[in-house]
C-alpha cells in the first residue's frame, strides 16, 4: 500500500473510516506474511499410465502411476469422481450423507486398458492416462475431462490443480453462481471468490457476491451439470466451440477449472434440465419454501431513519390502495451500526411498530451483518469473546477488520459452537417484532483501500473440527452463516417457516433461503443484469431471488423505474431498495402515470400470488426454479438457447420484460405451441419470433395454451377466493397444470392438485386428475382464449 492508496481510501470512506481501513489493510498484509509462507518451487504432476483397478459398489478405484481415481455412479443418476483419495465428504454443499452407490453398476474393463461404467442414463469411460468421458446411452460424448495436472510445493503445502474439459461444439454454458453478464456465459475467465465489488456493479463486473463452481451445459446431445466440490479460490475459463459447417472439423467447447488448493472432486448429473435440477437439489438440498407473505411486494430503503418515516411509507401504500407485504430495515435502525441493537431515539418502540404494521398485514424484516463491533461493553462482542466464537489468526489473536461500526471481529460460522451462539442472538430480533432477516456484507467484507475487501487468507477457521484457513473458508462463510440463522429461526419459532435471504453464499444455499442481486447499478444495463442473475442462480439451484428494483446507487428515470418494477413483479423476490443517497423508490415518487402502471403490476402480482405459492412448493418438491430460461422444455432448440431477454415463469407463463428505453413493442422468441397474450387475448403460434405490443402500461406476458393457473378471484359475495384460470388448448391438443394450495406459513404438508384440459366440440373441459381417475374440479374455473382475436403465426427472424 502506498500514499495514493491511503488518499483514495480517505476520500472514499471519510477520514476516520478511511484511516481505519488503511490500518486494517496493513494489518491484513502483515498477518498473511506471518501465516502463509511463500510457496517456493513447485513440482508438476499428472496421473501417469493406468496400473490397475479395484471394483467397489457402483464403481471402483482406478490406480495410475502417480495418482488414483475413485469413481462411482450414485442412485438418482449422477456420477462422482475424486482424485488422490478425495471422497464426497466432508462437504459444505451436500445435504446430509451422499447418495448411495447404484448397485446395478459395475466397473468393467474397456478398450485400450481403460475402464467403463454403464448406467441407465449415461456411460462413463476412464482412459488409460486419466481422461474421463461422460456419454449418452447412445454413445454421444457430453463432456470429456482431460487428465488433470497438479503443482505441489516442494517444501509442502496445498497443491494447485488444473482440470480441462471438452464439450460438444454447439454447447452453451450457464451457471457459476450469480453472474451479471449471463445467463449464457460467453468466452472469458470467471473468478470463484465471493466478492463485494466495492461499487454498484454492471454486467461486465466479475466476480460478485455469490460464486459457485457449478457449470450447467446445454447441447444438442443433452444437458448436464458439473460441480467441482471445492471452496478454494479458483478460476473457470470458458470457450464456446465452433462447428465446421458440414466439414466435420468441429472445434469443441472447453472449460478450464483452476483451483489454488483443496480436493479435486466432481459430480456430474445428466438428463433433461428438469431432471438435472431435481438431481442437483437432491444432492445439495431442496429449496426452502418462504412464508407466503414473502411472495408479495416488499419495500426497503437504506435510510428510513425513524419509525415516523416507516409509518409514512406504509401509510402511503395504504392510502393509494397499493399492496405491501413487508418493510425491510437497513443498518440505519441500529444503534451505532452495531448488529442486534436498536437506536432508541429514532425507533423508541420497535415491537409496537411491528405489531401495528402486522395488524395492517405488513411484516418487518431486519438486516443482519456478521461483523461485530470490537468494543468491550458491547454485549454481542463480550458474549462472543466468552464463547471463543471469533475468527483468529495463526498466533491466536482476533482477526479484525473495518465495517460500518468501525473496528470489528467476525464470528467463525464454520464452528458449530459459534453457530449455536450466533443463532441464539436472533431471539433479540424476534423480540423486536421482526418476521425475517436478510444477511448482508457476509462475503465477508472488511473495508480496504485496495484488493479484495475480505479477511486475511491466513485467518484460521474451525471448519467443523478439521481446521484450516480462510482460503478454504471464505466461499462457504455466508453459507454457514445462513445455516446458523435458519436453524435458529426454526428453533425459536418452530411453528413458522423461516424467512431468510443472503447476499452471499455457496452451493446448497437454497436449503436455508434465497438471495438478491446486491448493489446493482442504476441504469438499463443494470436492469438487464437483474434478469441474468435471477436466471443463472436458478440453474444453480437457488430459485428464490430478485433485484433491487430501480437499481441501488442512482436515480432512475420514471421509465427505467417502471420497467424495472414490471420485471420485478414477475420474479420470486419482489423488492424495491436503494442506497441512502439514491433517492426514493416508492411508486408515487415518479409521477401519476408511473403510479397507475405500477399499481397494475402490483395488482397482477397479487392476483398471481397462488401461482407463486405453487411454484415455491414445486421448487421444494422438484428443484425446478420459478424463473426458467425459455429453452427449459426445449433445450435442443438452438435459437432458444441463445435467448436471454425473456423467461418462463413456471410452466404456464412466458415473461418478456422491456430492457431498452423508448420501446412500445418488442420481439419475443416463442417455444413451440400456442401462446396467448394475456393482455389482449391474441394467440401466437410457436416456435418462432413474434412482435408483441409493449406499451408503457405493461410488459408482454404470454400464457401457454392449455395451462391451468391458480389465481385470486372475487366470489359472488365480493370475497377473495382461489380460482383456476384456464387458457384454452389448441384444437386437437391437451394441456394441464399443477396447483399447490397455500397451507399457511407453518409446516403443514403441501399437497399438489393436478388438472388436465382438453377441447371438446368447441368448449374446454377441465378435469382434476387423481389416483382414482378424473373428477370435476371443486374450484371455480374461468376459461380464457376461446375467443382469441385470431391466431398470429410466428415469424422467424
Amino acid at each position: 500500500m502506498d500514499g495514493r492508496d491511503l488518499v483514495r481510501s480517505v476520500r472514499a470512506m471519510g477520514t476516520v473510516r478511511g484511516l481505519r481501513a488503511a490500518r486494517s489493510a496493513w494489518r491484513q498484509r502483515r498477518t498473511d506474511a506471518e501465516g502463509l509462507p511463500a510457496r517456493g518451487p513447485e513440482r508438476a504432476r499428472v496421473p501417469g499410465a493406468v496400473q490397475g483397478a479395484e471394483p467397489l459398489p457402483g464403481g471402483g478405484v482406478i490406480r495410475f502411476a502417480r495418482s488414483e481415481l475413485r469413481i462411482q455412479v450414485a442412485e438418482g443418476g449422477m456420477v462422482f469422481w475424486g482424485w488422490d483419495g478425495a471422497a464426497p465428504e466432508p462437504s459444505y454443499a451436500l445435504d446430509g450423507v451422499p447418495p448411495a452407490p447404484d448397485p446395478r453398476v459395475e466397473l468393467e474393463p474397456d478398450t485400450d486398458d481403460g475402464w467403463r461404467l454403464v448406467s441407465e442414463r449415461f456411460t462413463v469411460r476412464v482412459f488409460r492416462h486419466g481422461a474421463v468421458e461422460v456419454l449418452t446411452p447412445g454413445g454421444i460424448v457430453l463432456r470429456r475431462d482431460l487428465p488433470p495436472r497438479w503443482w505441489e510445493p516442494v517444501r509442502g503445502g496445498p497443491a494447485r490443480w488444473l482440470q480441462r474439459s471438452e464439450t460438444p461444439a454447439d454447447a452453451r454454458f450457464f451457471g457459476l453462481g450469480g453472474r451479471a453478464s449471463g445467463p449464457r456465459l460467453r468466452d472469458g475467465v470467471y473468478r470463484l471468490w465471493n466478492t463485494d465489488p466495492k461499487k454498484a456493479f454492471r454486467p461486465a463486473d466479475d466476480p460478485l457476491y455469490l460464486t459457485m463452481p457449478v457449470q450447467f451445459t446445454v447441447a444438442d446431445a443433452g444437458t448436464h451439470l458439473a460441480f467441482h466440490d471445492n471452496s478454494w479460490e479458483g478460476r473457470v475459463t470458458l470457450r464456446e466451440g465452433e462447428e465446421g459447417a458440414g466439414s466435420g472439423h468441429d472445434r469443441p467447447g472447453s472449460a478450464e477449472v483452476r483451483m489454488d488448493g483443496g480436493p479435486l472432486r466432481c459430480w456430474v448429473i445428466v438428463g433433461t434440465p428438469a431432471r438435472v435440477l431435481a438431481g442437483w437439489t437432491q444432492l445439495t438440498g431442496r429449496p426452502a419454501v418462504p412464508p407466503s407473505w414473502a411472495l408479495g411486494p416488499q419495500h426497503a430503503r437504506w435510510g428510513f431513519g425513524s419509525e415516523r418515516e416507516v409509518r409514512r411509507i406504509v401509510a402511503g401504500y395504504r392510502e393509494r390502495g397499493l399492496p405491501l407485504s413487508a418493510v425491510h430495515l437497513d443498518i440505519d435502525h441500529y444503534d451505532g451500526h452495531r448488529v442486534f441493537t436498536v437506536d432508541r431515539e429514532r425507533f423508541p418502540d420497535l415491537p409496537g411498530l411491528a405489531k401495528e404494521l402486522g395488524e395492517a398485514g405488513v411484516k418487518l424484516v431486519s438486516i443482519v451483518d456478521p461483523a461485530v463491533k470490537a468494543e468491550p461493553g458491547n454485549a454481542v462482542y463480550d458474549s462472543g469473546v466468552a464463547e471463543d466464537a471469533f475468527v483468529r489468526d495463526g498466533r491466536g489473536r482476533e482477526v479484525r477488520g473495518v465495517v460500518w461500526p468501525g473496528d470489528c471481529v467476525y464470528p467463525d460460522f464454520t464452528d458449530p459452537g459459534a453457530r449455536r451462539w450466533w443463532g441464539g442472538l436472533y431471539e433479540e430480533r424476534l423480540a423486536q417484532g421482526f418476521s425475517g432477516v436478510w444477511h448482508d456484507m457476509n462475503e465477508p467484507v472488511s473495508f480496504t483501500p485496495f484488493g479484495d475487501m475480505t479477511l486475511p487468507r491466513s485467518a484460521r477457521h474451525v471448519l467443523e473440527g478439521r481446521g484450516g484457513d480462510h482460503r478454504e473458508a471464505h466461499n462457504v462463510y455466508a453459507l454457514a452463516m445462513a445455516r446458523a440463522g435458519y436453524e435458529a429461526l426454526r428453533r425459536l419459532r418452530p411453528n413458522e417457516r423461516p424467512f431468510l435471504f443472503s447476499r452471499s453464499g455457496w452451493a446448497g444455499l437454497q436449503r436455508y433461503g434465497g438471495t438478491w442481486s446486491g448493489d446493482v447499478a442504476t441504469g438499463w444495463p443494470g436492469l438487464r443484469a437483474s434478469l441474468s442473475l435471477a436466471l443463472g442462480l436458478g440453474l444453480c439451484g437457488v430459485p428464490y431471488s430478485g433485484p433491487d428494483v430501480g437499481g441501488f446507487d442512482g436515480r432512475p428515470s420514471p421509465e427505467l423505474y417502471l420497467r424495472w418494477f414490471q420485471l420485478g413483479a414477475y420474479l420470486p423476490l419482489f423488492r424495491t431498495h436503494a442506497a441512502i443517497d439514491a433517492g426514493r423508490r416508492e411508486p408515487w415518487e415518479f409521477g401519476d402515470e408511473v403510479l397507475e402502471h405500477a399499481r397494475a403490476a402490483l395488482a397482477e402480482r397479487e392476483r398471481l400470488r397462488p401461482y407463486f405459492v405453487t411454484l415455491a412448493h414445486l421448487a421444494r418438491m422438484t428443484g425446478a426454479p420459478y424463473a426458467r430460461p425459455v429453452w427449459w422444455d426445449s433445450p435442443e432448440d438452438r435459437v432458444l438457447r441463445d435467448c436471454e431477454d425473456a423467461f418462463l415463469l413456471g410452466e404456464a407463463l412466458l415473461v418478456a420484460p422491456v430492457l431498452e428505453p423508448g420501446a412500445d413493442r418488442r420481439a419475443v422468441r416463442l417455444p413451440r405451441g400456442r401462446w396467448y397474450d394475456t393482455a389482449t387475448g391474441r394467440a401466437y403460434e410457436g416456435p418462432g419470433q413474434v412482435l408483441v405490443p409493449a406499451p408503457l402500461s405493461r410488459i408482454p406476458v404470454l400464457a401457454r395454451a392449455g395451462a391451468v393457473i391458480p389465481v385470486y378471484g372475487v366470489g359472488d359475495g365480493g370475497e377473495e377466493r382461489l380460482e383456476l384460470e384456464v387458457w384454452a388448448p389448441a384444437a386437437g391438443r391437451t394441456g394441464g397444470g399443477v396447483v399447490v394450495p397455500d397451507t399457511g406459513d407453518g409446516w403443514v404438508r403441501a399437497v399438489a392438485e393436478r388438472y388436465a384440459t382438453r377441447r371438446v366440440d368447441g368448449r374446454v373441459v377441465v378435469d382434476r386428475v387423481t389416483s382414482g381417475g378424473r373428477t370435476e374440479p371443486r374450484r371455480p374455473v374461468r376459461v380464457r382464449g376461446l375467443d382469441e382475436p385470431g391466431a398470429g403465426g410466428a415469424a422467424d427472424g
